[in-house]
């Protein structure tokens, strides 16, 4: 586990935690937030008839890596679709989410949200990382972490008002986690933690959600939980792209399917599911 998880574009290291509206706090906040385009605090309109998310010839690289985890990867997610990203470990599926969200920045090729390069309507995009990346040691409970999710349209100056408030406890309890709000995120079983990291991710309200193995090493429970909030925001007319192992669900709960393969697009199996072209 590293020690700073990433979220949409927010950092968790092992810092007292700054609630907005504290000049001090935010400084000191953002002085532990790595330089990227995601958190730039810019809102521009969607490109009317634009693709959710297109992905053009991209090549993007990890620190300290000979190869690059994507090369040369193109595709085209319409508004309101499922798509899931299929590969084995290491194929460059949380790789493409980073890339997306603008937590890793491409050597080559463009990324366009709703038309608009990454960070020019960063509020649209919400990204669910793996647990794992987390830094669960941080001092802050269910609730702040959830509230979080509003930061990108808060700035880190103002606080949240009772609307914000209203929202985030009426997430907390469409996952039914509204009895843990006061609970420190580290005393969270790993189901709950899936759920506090979906719940910050549906507060930002935003149309484009990344969520990365999801479902993974969750309870029974949790599972039916998520995937029933994952189908009503589909219904809702979001768009959703999932990295995914689970083969067997992909014709059920998705509109489309693409396969990576060592950073690179892959051809499905004979048989596989594909769904809509994604280009």
């Amino acid at each position: 586990m590293n020690s700073v998880g990433e979220i949409g574009g927010a950092s968790f290291a092992s810092v007292p935690f700054p609630t907005p509206g504290s000049r001090s706090g935010a400084k000191r906040i953002a002085s532990r937030l790595p330089v990227f385009s995601y958190a730039g605090g810019r809102h521009a309109d969607p490109v009317p008839d634009a693709a959710a998310l297109a992905v053009r010839s991209l090549r993007a690289s990890h620190p300290g890596m000979e190869h690059p985890a994507l090369d040369g990867v193109s595709l085209r997610i319409p508004s309101g679709t499922r798509v899931a990203l299929v590969g084995p470990n290491g194929s460059g599926k949380s790789t493409l989410l980073k890339a997306v969200v603008g937590l890793l920045r491409p050597e080559s090729g463009s990324i366009l949200v709703h038309g608009n390069p990454v960070g020019a309507c960063h509020h649209r995009v919400a990204y669910l990382p793996q647990r794992g990346e987390i830094d669960w040691r941080f001092p802050i409970n269910v609730r702040k972490l959830v509230m979080t999710g509003r930061y990108v349209h808060l700035g880190w100056l103002k606080r949240p008002g009772r609307e914000d408030h209203e929202l985030v406890h009426d997430i907390l309890a469409r996952l039914g986690i509204e009895d843990l709000s006061s609970r420190q995120i580290g005393q969270l079983s790993g189901g709950q933690q899936q759920r506090a990291l979906l719940a910050r991710s549906l507060a930002q309200g935003s149309d484009l959600l990344l969520l990365d193995e999801p479902l993974a090493a969750v309870d029974a429970e949790t599972r039916e939980k998520i995937s029933a909030v994952i189908r009503e925001l589909w219904e809702s007319g979001k768009t959703i792209v999932t990295a995914t192992h689970d083969l067997e669900s992909l014709s059920s709960d998705f509109d489309a399917a693409f396969y990576l393969r060592e950073g690179r697009e892959a051809a499905p199996e004979a048989e596989a599911f594909t769904g809509i072209p994604l280009r």
